[in-house]
């Protein structure tokens, strides 16, 4: 064993012996600190009444359920903004993005002003502002617009009808997301057979066709049924249908506008990192912008643009967290909540830090696999 080898070895157990020491020091005094002011310590508290109500929650919750149910609620809210907030982030920043570079003045010029008026905002202040904006400006629901027939605005929110209850409706949802998986998984073999063999792909309408077809028909064999749950003003508030509240309707307001203004700069980037010459060889042989766009620059493009989108997804799952600003019930909020209740914030943290840590490892994962299978092999 030569002595740098033997010196590397003896400097990795001294960090690794410092590291485990003071996380030692540090949980032993913070154990005597708990005991000395009888504080509870443990999880047990999860499986205790919440006695709190949530104003927005995907599962069904009361006051009566435990505190477990109550950061479930928490969780899954979390998992629908940022579900949500991604999706339309990367769809309105990807449009900005290529705007920005549009050989039209006026249209680059909106995207640039959009980019750094937006960026250079505060977040928690755009929720602020969005958030006031529903709240201050809408009217009371008895004097609610109504743009279309069924649909209210409200300063408590927006009230839409929804499909009311039907054995068959459920039904036609699965089969809607089925087909929409067969014809994705579909569209990647053809593709693929596409390139290899210089075959043409089967036009738009053909997918339209199979992934709206197939549930029409279901919903015709199973009788056609047309059951609406229409909002209807009942006392001091709408009831019935389904509703978008202001807190939500802000958070998402501000998490995507923010959150998009950056993923604009990163596609933005990520095009220009191509070679004028791709682009001038594909008009050469008479490809259309929109062709060369699509089958030319952005293939190319993903591989510098997806390592820095997959930091602002991650950024806009955190941001999430700021939801406890305007009142929306994050997993932030909810267990703050929890912890003024029980008085355990060492674990109601540490269930914070788990669930983002969390949430970035699994978001980081996929884009992380998405970005070795397009990877320019050599």
């Amino acid at each position: 064993m030569n002595n740098k080898f033997r010196n590397s070895i003896i400097f990795q157990v001294v960090v690794i012996s410092l590291v485990i020491g003071i996380g030692y020091f540090f949980f032993y005094n913070t154990q005597q600190n708990l005991r000395q002011q009888s504080i509870a310590t443990g999880f047990d508290f999860l499986t205790r009444e919440a006695s709190f109500n949530i104003g927005e929650s995907v599962i069904r919750f009361s006051a009566k359920d435990t505190y477990l149910r109550a950061l479930m609620v928490g969780v899954l809210n979390t998992l629908k903004v940022s579900l949500i907030g991604i999706a339309f982030s990367i769809v309105i920043g990807t449009v900005i993005g290529i705007s920005r570079l549009s050989t039209n003045w006026l249209v680059a010029k909106i995207a640039a002003i959009y980019i750094e008026l937006i960026r250079n905002i505060p977040l928690l202040l755009q929720l602020f502002f969005f958030y006031s904006l529903f709240t201050e400006l809408l009217p009371h629901p008895r004097n609610a617009l109504n743009p279309i027939s069924g649909v209210f605005l409200t300063n408590r929110g927006l009230y839409f009808p929804i499909l009311g209850e039907h054995p068959v409706y459920p039904v036609i949802a699965a089969s809607f997301i089925l087909v929409c998986l067969v014809v994705l998984i579909l569209h990647m073999f053809v593709l693929k057979k596409r390139w290899l063999s210089s075959e043409s792909v089967p036009k738009a309408p053909v997918y339209l066709l199979l992934i709206f077809g197939v549930p029409l028909l279901i919903w015709i064999i199973g009788g056609s049924p047309i059951l609406m749950d229409v909002p209807k003003l009942g006392g001091f508030n709408f009831g019935g249908g389904a509703s978008i509240s202001p807190e939500f309707g802000g958070l998402m307001a501000g998490l995507i506008l923010y959150t998009s203004a950056f993923i604009a700069e990163v596609v933005r980037s990520g095009i220009q990192s191509v070679n004028k010459g791709q682009t001038e060889a594909a008009m050469a042989i008479g490809l259309g912008k929109v062709r060369i766009l699509r089958f030319i620059v952005l293939p190319q493009a993903m591989r510098a643009i997806v390592p820095p989108l997959t930091n602002q997804m991650l950024n806009l799952t955190k941001n999430s967290s700021l939801a406890v600003g305007i009142g929306y019930p994050d997993f932030v909020s909810i267990a703050n909540t929890s912890i003024n209740q029980t008085g355990q914030a060492i674990e109601g943290v540490g269930l914070i830090i788990v669930l983002y840590v969390f949430f970035s490892l699994v978001t980081s994962i996929i884009m992380n696999w998405y970005n070795r299978k397009i990877i320019l092999k050599t």
